[in-house]
């Protein structure tokens, strides 16, 4: 996982390839009594210059024209207005809002009821933001499912934010995979990093079926090699959270390694 697809504004092109890869995979390998579906949920939140706010727009800037102020005249006693200049120019913030919209895979059992039984969520940026939009709608769901009756897969890829509330505390690792099975608190969890391959993941099924295998790192590897993000990421720039100085050495030397093959070639 390279880390700079995060810090490059590139999340959003990967994440929907990383969706569509995840429910062709699952769809090769699930059994026939399975439907592999991708389902989205949109929200709007405010865009301001310091980032985006879930909140309600107040404006807090108001306009207060310059009055003239009036001079009576000595001799006739008539009021004349005082000559006024040009007002200044007011700054205010244009009222912008963006719609978000956030994909993940579902699995249903192909009866007629069609049955939920596993959710898989990759998680955005905006569902580590605390206390936004994005958050609190993703929180609803996360609990919904780990009360519920459905297995549940999370995927977080991303270094930034808050991590999802646990009992426990999480594994000191950049990234994380999560399992719950249904009717289940208990989370197996897996810990990830970018300076080694993404481990597999036995997605759950209804029992007595057995998991299924997800790979999550040849998916990784074809999405950033079709979609060239080389050609895009800056790698001088300062990744936030800033890089241990292990993995900034390990990177350094990574990169010089990748120079050195494209003088050759």
């Amino acid at each position: 996982m390279d880390p700079y697809i995060e810090a490059c504004g590139l999340w959003g092109d990967f994440h929907h390839d990383l969706i569509s890869e995840i429910k062709h995979a699952l769809t090769r390998v699930a059994p026939e009594h399975y439907l592999v579906r991708a389902g989205e949920r949109s929200y709007v939140v405010l865009v301001e210059s310091e980032g985006q706010q879930s909140y309600p727009f107040l404006p807090d800037v108001s306009i207060t024209a310059p009055r003239g102020r009036k001079k009576t005249s000595k001799k006739g006693g008539a009021s004349l207005a005082e000559p006024v200049g040009e007002p200044e120019p007011v700054t205010m913030r244009a009222f912008v809002q963006e719609e978000h919209r956030e994909a993940f895979v579902e699995i249903y059992e192909a009866t007629p009821e069609q049955r939920l039984v596993t959710s898989i969520e990759v998680l955005s940026p905006s569902n580590k933001r605390h206390g936004t939009e994005g958050w609190e709608l993703y929180q609803k769901k996360r609990q919904s499912i780990l009360l519920g009756d459905v297995n549940f897969v999370e995927i977080d890829l991303l270094r930034g934010g808050q991590r999802m509330p646990m009992l426990d505390p999480w594994p000191d690792s950049p990234y994380s995979l999560l399992i719950a099975r249904a009717n289940s608190q208990i989370c197996r969890v897996w810990q990830a990093h970018f300076r080694r391959p993404l481990p597999p993941l036995p997605v759950p099924l209804a029992k007595p079926d057995p998991d299924v295998p997800m790979n999550l790192q040849p998916m990784i590897d074809a999405i950033y090699e079709r979609s060239r993000y080389q050609r895009s990421i800056d790698y001088g720039k300062p990744l936030n959270p800033p890089l241990a100085a292990g993995d900034i050495a390990w990177l350094q030397k990574r990169l010089g390694r990748r120079k050195r093959g494209q003088e050759k070639e």
